[in-house]
């Protein structure tokens, strides 16, 4: 549901930069509602005063506010407020409103590294939430109405979404122990794949979007660097260890830490599966490109897709599939698009299979997160074949990366509040995507680790 704030073009520069902080497009159908007035002058004030006071002076402005909605240094919003709870539509449109409220102080202060400290603290109002009040106060029916909508905010999927993104800014990023008793949701900082997914919902601005998008370039392109240091750093030590001691060795080399959550071993495999030869003296990308070759001559969707099968099963394990998975893929791909076997395979037809195989692979949707297919895989043959089987989708199809992606966002999603030693499993295929996507699809350089593989 959209609901974009617009400004009186008149207004001066400094208000028309402000205005775009918030956002930039209008939904009509939505955000002339009862209160939409009202909740521009708030924008508006929160907007001038964000540009003038320290982010602690905002805080308390916004506990007084939203949380206590008392001793509020300008009365006259207050009850601006009490307009906004009740409405009519508050039930439905208060947590929009509420959701901007918050990114106004957060798009000003993610602009400053230095005070990203204050958009945790500033989420964190709301996990101390007043019980009751006294009931001489002469507002109590504002305020329970308000203290009302609020708890609706904080159950609401804005909320959340706020609370993943202080993850993401506010993060040290150092590398945990994977097995530490956290919640899964501590790592999503590590996966910038994820963000898109996680930390963007339908009613987020147009410039909401490109400070996800901005954090997510940054973080993505400091993986690549440390990872291609890492990995250049391994491999000269072991080098090195050929005709000198160890403790030799690290005086001369300075050392540099493993980026990832995986131990060294885990992480050879991992590079040298998705960099080496796997199938036949190809590697993924070779084995995707004869297949884009070979596979765009099939006469017709039904042979398209018994190609397909044949390019996808020999990632499977060999004992595992004669079980039951080869069976199982082969019918899945008989039952695509029956209707549409006899025609020629066209784009169209290609992102549909694939994005199709990708639900039967990993899990369906949001509603229904069901993943035993790929529990099984996992278990069966491990993480590292299992990553490589999705891979070699994408790179006969990229149009569906994102999908691939939104696939794993739904599990990081159901998972989120489990603690990461329960889903090690999970842990280590988000490790190991984002390894084989900074390969296939990203900026970096492993010319050091190719020669030895």
């Amino acid at each position: 549901m959209s609901n974009y704030i617009s400004y009186d073009p008149e207004k001066t520069s400094q208000s028309a930069h402000s205005a775009k902080i918030v956002g930039s497009r209008l939904d009509y159908a939505h955000s002339f509602h009862d209160c939409y007035h009202q909740e521009q002058l708030i924008y508006q004030h929160l907007l001038n005063l964000v540009q003038n006071e320290s982010p602690n002076q905002m805080i308390d402005r916004f506990r007084a506010l939203f949380i206590e909605r008392a001793n509020y240094p300008e009365p006259d919003i207050l009850l601006i407020l009490d307009k906004i709870t009740a409405s009519k539509t508050a039930p439905e449109e208060f947590k929009f409103f509420l959701n901007r409220c918050c990114h106004i102080l957060i798009n000003c202060w993610y602009m400053k590294p230095q005070l990203h400290y204050a958009i945790a603290e500033l989420i964190s109002l709301f996990d101390a939430i007043p019980i009751s009040y006294r009931v001489t106060n002469l507002r109590s029916r504002e305020i329970n109405r308000l203290r009302e909508l609020v708890k609706q905010f904080v159950d609401s999927e804005q909320y959340l979404i706020l609370r993943r993104f202080t993850q993401v800014v506010n993060q040290t990023p150092t590398v945990a122990n994977r097995r530490d008793n956290q919640p899964l949701m501590s790592l999503i900082r590590r996966y910038p794949y994820l963000y898109e997914h996680c930390l963007i919902s339908e009613d987020s601005t147009f410039e909401q979007k490109e400070t996800v998008r901005h954090f997510q370039s940054q973080v993505q392109r400091k993986f690549e660097i440390d990872l291609s240091q890492y990995v250049t750093y391994k491999v000269r030590r072991i080098q090195m260890l050929k005709n000198t001691s160890s403790a030799e060795a690290d005086r001369i080399l300075r050392p540099i830490s493993n980026p990832t959550l995986l131990t060294d071993s885990e992480l050879y495999t991992t590079l040298k599966h998705f960099v080496g030869k796997v199938e036949h003296g190809n590697t993924y990308h070779e084995s995707a490109q004869k297949f884009i070759q070979y596979g765009g001559q099939a006469r017709n969707f039904r042979n398209f897709k018994d190609d397909l099968y044949e390019y996808l099963i020999s990632s499977v394990d060999g004992q595992y599939g004669k079980k039951q998975f080869n069976q199982k893929l082969y019918k899945y791909l008989q039952n695509i698009l029956p209707q549409a076997d006899e025609q020629k395979v066209n784009d169209l037809l290609l992102v549909r299979t694939c994005s199709s195989l990708l639900n039967f692979l990993v899990v369906n949707n949001q509603s229904s997160p069901q993943h035993f297919v790929f529990l099984d895989l996992i278990s069966n043959q491990g993480t590292v074949p299992t990553m490589g089987l999705l891979l070699k989708i994408v790179l006969i199809c990229g149009k569906v990366k994102p999908y691939l992606e939104r696939k794993f966002a739904i599990l990081f999603n159901h998972y989120e509040t489990s603690t990461t030693d329960s889903v090690s499993w999970l842990v280590g295929t988000l490790e190991q995507l984002n390894i084989a996507f900074s390969i296939n699809f990203g900026n970096i350089d492993l010319s050091f680790f190719k020669r030895f593989c």
